[in-house]
């Protein structure tokens, strides 16, 4: 059967989790909490979807599947480019062709609002993803991912010299005004 390529909607949220729940096991820079992944889930989906989208597999009335992806602009390249994230396709599903059929989709919505190029991080032990990535066209390149964990305190403090530890405090939630995407 071939699946549903769609956009995500909130009443996806439960099944979005769950898929998160499956790919932050496999990714060692992140730990599962499903707090955290519905809220940004939710954050994803609010708003005009005029810079971000989140793109589902649905088989049989079932979520199998999703990917996001947000324009960024790139000096480098002078022009919009898109972050891809969460791709994931639900285990049990794998190596059927439902994560190139999202891939797809989420390539398409970033040509359609500009993008010149997409990115996207991978864990470097995933070597099932490594390989799929591979295998629809995308090549790694000589950069590195950094990252440095924001929290109130060093926000407050703008250290640049010392990071702070990691806040559990929840952040208050961006509202957008789709009016003014």
């Amino acid at each position: 059967m071939i699946p549903t390529i769609r956009n995500a909607t909130q009443q996806d949220l439960e099944s979005l989790v769950v898929l998160l729940e499956q790919l932050f096991a496999i990714e060692t820079d992140f730990r599962i909490d499903p707090v955290r992944h519905r809220r940004g889930v939710r954050l994803m989906l609010d708003g005009c979807g005029k810079h971000r989208c989140m793109k589902v597999a649905e088989l049989r009335g079932a979520v199998v599947a999703m990917g996001s992806v947000q324009l960024l602009i790139s000096t480098a390249e002078g022009n919009v480019v898109a972050l891809l994230e969460d791709i994931v396709v639900d285990d049990a599903l794998r190596r059927q062709g439902i994560g190139r059929q999202v891939m797809a989709a989420l390539e398409q919505w970033a040509v359609q609002h500009g993008a010149t190029r997409l990115q996207l991080l991978a864990d470097r032990t995933n070597f099932s993803a490594l390989d799929f990535y591979n295998t629809i066209g995308w090549v790694p390149t000589k950069m590195i991912c950094l990252r440095r964990k924001m929290t109130r305190k060093s926000i407050r403090d703008k250290s640049t010299t010392q990071a702070t530890a990691e806040s559990e405090t929840q952040w208050p939630r961006h509202k957008t005004n789709a009016s003014s995407c």
